[in-house]
């Protein structure tokens, strides 16, 4: 029979004849699959499954880690005796089963299936053992219940695209930094032009005209930098991260992810039933399914670090609008001052020029602010929720005041236990325990956001305000649309000034809590074969600066 099932490989000429027989009696001898022996003497994969699925006329199925078999199928059957049997169901409806075996002709693993499944009608698919064996050890990481996208490594491809979205929204902030850093050389170059024009309006082209032209050169020069550096920026930044789902809904859910565009989309199963009994029962849980549990934990970590994230690109965005509405506003009030302290004539187009590019940044400044303020209000929300969640050190270790729950004693871990499996357990235990305190950094982090954006409202409502003061004081009441013009400016620079301190005061108070708001800088240097409390620290501190 094997010389018909692989004569295909005997007519192309990868194998001949005589070699195929040897390599069958050898097959024989030491008890292996002959599909194993003939991929160890370099044939081609392929070619031995298109001579199964040939030779058995159906089609062949290897080994991929999204071939995944439902919870319910895999807890009613025993694993380890399809391994031996060399079957597994892919799905099973009423009377009809979709099966992966090695030897789809084989009666006794036909009967097999159509008494462990209960079924008439099978749809074979073909595999090697190797894969076999593989897809079946791969469908064992899950809990009893849950669905396919909690095993770790679909929950490890969550995290990958979530960290890639956390990396995109770090460079918008990047960039959005240089682009305020843009909008300084663009104020700085405004300055220099209005100087040098101010100047030659008030001298003429007398002695001072060289400092004037080689100021209006260095405020050019300043100006094309700054709006290079600004446009390039709002460009970057327009580029919106698609958010993930938030915050879990009650129960124990998985996050997920599809790839079915350019950019990922994010979904959540529905509420696992009796995965929160599970869970707290963790003393009786195996060291297994603590991992895959953990796993999940970090997954749902890794979200509200990029929702997060989100967050404070999106202040990013307010404070840069903000500069830019300062800026805005500085030009208007510069052109108003100048279009009244000067006659009319030929340079009258210059202040009329100020004056509306003032509006437009002002206008461009406010576009940016709206998102940034709506984010801010969102933090502080989703930081004062997640404070007063369960950590995952209690979880584990329950606090020893109040009364104790049975089902907490001591960790189970006795020297007739693997040390590696509980081993790596304790890693993974270490992972998420690091997983949590970064997610608390990154509520710090969203805090000071949150407060540097304070004062940027800040900022501007004392430039908006002092703007329009001026302008009332200097120029006098000179018309009623002038001085309402003025009464508003000052209006909004006040509104915005209480803003900002009702913003700041609470992200102070936040901030004060956090253990790490201090002059130094520590970072541990894992070792993973002590314990944690062990580890080395590098300090860097501020007085080892020179």
């Amino acid at each position: 029979m094997s010389n018909v099932k692989f004569s295909r490989l005997v007519a192309r000429g990868i194998i001949c004849a005589e070699e195929l027989e040897n390599v069958r009696k050898k097959s024989e001898l030491l008890g292996q699959p002959l599909e194993n022996l003939l991929i160890e003497t370099g044939v081609p994969k392929h070619e031995i499954l298109f001579c199964l699925s040939t030779y058995y006329n159906c089609p062949y199925i290897e080994f991929d880690e999204d071939v995944l078999i439902s919870q319910g199928i895999m807890s009613s059957i025993d694993a380890k005796r399809l391994k031996k049997a060399l079957w597994l169901p892919l799905s099973v409806q009423k009377t009809e089963a979709e099966v992966i075996a090695y030897d789809p002709w084989e009666k006794t693993t036909i009967e097999d299936i159509k008494k462990t499944l209960g079924v008439e009608k099978i749809d074979f698919k073909v595999a090697l053992p190797l894969d076999l064996v593989r897809i079946i050890e791969n469908n064992q990481d899950l809990n009893h219940g849950f669905p396919p996208s909690a095993g770790r490594t679909p929950l490890a491809k969550v995290r990958t695209y979530l960290a890639g979205q956390r990396t995109e929204l770090s460079l918008q902030r990047t960039a959005l930094s240089r682009g305020r850093t843009g909008l300084a050389f663009l104020r700085t170059g405004i300055a220099f032009i209005t100087a040098a024009i101010t100047l030659f309006r008030i001298f003429g082209t007398g002695y001072l005209i060289i400092p004037c032209l080689l100021l209006l050169a260095v405020g050019i020069a300043s100006v094309s930098d700054g709006l290079l550096w600004y446009l390039t920026s709002r460009k970057k930044a327009s580029q919106n991260v698609r958010p993930p789902l938030g915050e879990a809904p009650p129960g124990f859910s998985v996050l997920k992810v599809s790839v079915t565009d350019p950019h990922p989309v994010f979904s959540r199963t529905e509420p696992v039933e009796g995965a929160e009994e599970v869970r707290n029962n963790w003393s009786s849980l195996s060291p297994v399914q603590r991992r895959r549990f953990l796993a999940n934990d970090r997954t749902d970590m890794a979200e509200e670090r990029t929702a997060l994230a989100i967050l404070r690109t999106n202040m990013a965005k307010a404070r840069t609008g903000l500069a830019f509405a300062r800026t805005g506003i500085a030009f208007a009030g510069l052109g108003i001052g100048l279009f009244w302290k000067f006659p009319s004539g030929p340079w009258t187009v210059f202040d009329i020029t100020l004056i509306v590019l003032g509006a437009l940044m002002a206008i461009e400044g406010l576009y940016w602010y709206l998102p940034g303020r709506s984010a801010g209000i969102e933090g502080l929300k989703r930081i004062t929720r997640a404070e007063k969640l369960k950590n995952i050190w209690e979880m584990v270790f329950p606090p020893s005041y109040g009364p104790r729950r049975k089902d907490h004693g001591n960790p189970p871990v006795k020297s007739s236990h693997a040390p590696g499996i509980w081993g790596t357990t304790g890693l993974a235990l270490e992972r998420t325990m690091l997983a949590e305190r970064r997610n608390i950094m990154a509520r710090l982090r969203t805090v000071m956001a949150r407060s540097r954006t304070a004062m940027a409202f800040i900022r501007t409502g004392l430039s908006i305000s002092v703007v329009g003061t001026l302008l009332l004081v200097l120029l006098g009441t000179t018309s009623p649309l002038w001085d309402l013009l003025d009464c508003i400016l000052i209006a909004t620079g006040v509104l915005l000034i209480t803003n900002g301190i009702l913003w700041y005061i609470p992200a102070e108070k936040i901030r004060q809590q956090f253990p790490y708001c201090f002059g130094d800088l520590e970072i541990s240097l894992p070792d993973y074969s002590k314990p944690s409390g062990l580890w080395r620290k590098a300090v860097f501190s501020h007085d080892d600066i020179e």
